[in-house]
Formats: structure tokens, sequence, C-alpha cells
């Protein structure tokens, strides 16, 4: 399911509090809404993980867990494959990282802009782009399981400030 909207990136004066509000509250929704728990770690992992519109790797969640208390790598990764499973995060294989989905638990492929200087990210939202990579791997008989398209360019922020890399 795709929005018809084009990629945002966030702007520095946004109400980042009401977006991680409402990403929790939408996340509990599709847990509910999949008989699903969302424990305590899972919301932890998930509410770290959208704190910042940047992609952020496994190891920065479990040091920032470990500073409230001991959290062993296992714990991480559980809660890091239950939220990609749910649709709740995207993870950016260019990154090794994982960022917070803005179409939580609407089955579609992630396709990001990232900006190679600041790490901001922005959730592009198209059907075209799943329809040329379906229809070109029909025409080879190729049977697509997953897609994801990651572009590195430079955000509008970093772009009127110079900060191009």
């Amino acid at each position: 399911m795709h929005s018809p909207y084009p990629a945002v990136f966030t702007d520095a004066d946004h109400d980042h509090q009401r977006c991680v509000s409402r990403a929790l509250a939408e996340a509990e929704r599709v847990c509910i809404d999949r008989g699903q728990r969302f424990t305590t770690i899972r919301r932890k992992v998930f509410e770290l993980i959208w704190q910042q519109h940047k992609p952020i790797g496994a190891y920065q969640i479990l040091e920032e867990l470990q500073q409230e208390a001991r959290t062993a790598p296992p714990t991480v990764y559980r809660a890091l494959d239950f939220l990609l499973n749910l649709g709740l995060i995207h993870r950016i294989a260019s990154l090794n990282a994982f960022i917070g989905c803005v179409h939580p638990g609407a089955t579609h492929e992630g396709y990001f802009f990232i900006c190679s200087s600041c790490r901001t990210c922005a959730e592009l939202n198209t059907a075209a782009i799943s329809r040329e990579i379906h229809q070109a791997a029909q025409q080879c008989g190729f049977v697509v399981q997953d897609s994801a398209v990651e572009v590195m360019g430079t955000c509008p922020d970093c772009t009127s400030t110079g900060k191009q890399q």
C-alpha cells in the first residue's frame, strides 16, 4: 500500500515529541490488531529508533539500553526482528542500521533517500518503483521476495548550509 506523497525530510522545528508519541500509538495499534504483545523491551527499542530521524545501529541501541539495565545482544536482535516482521521499522542495509517506518503495518517495500552528510533519512512512497521492479523481474523470470532501494545524496538542510559530502 503506497500513498502518492513524496519522501519528506523532517525540518528542524517539527514537534518531535508528538512525532514519537504518534509512532508509539500506531505501533501499539498494529500490535493489538495482529494479536502481538508490545513488551517493555520492544517498546524501548522502538522508542530509541524513533528518537531521531536517522538510522541507528543495533550496537548503539544495545549501548543505550545498557545504561538503564543489563541487556544482552540477543534481546535487542529479537526485539528488532519483531519490529521488522510487523513492519514497524525498516533495516537500512547500506548503513547496517534501523529506522522507524512512516507507514507502520502496511505491506510495502523500503525506498529511502539517505543524506550522506548528516545521515537523516526520508522514506519514499511510490508505487511506480515497485511496479518497475516487479515488471522487470517478471520479464526475466525472477521472483521478487523483498526489495529495498537506498539512494545516497544530500538532504535539503545540508544542501542549503553547504554541508555536502
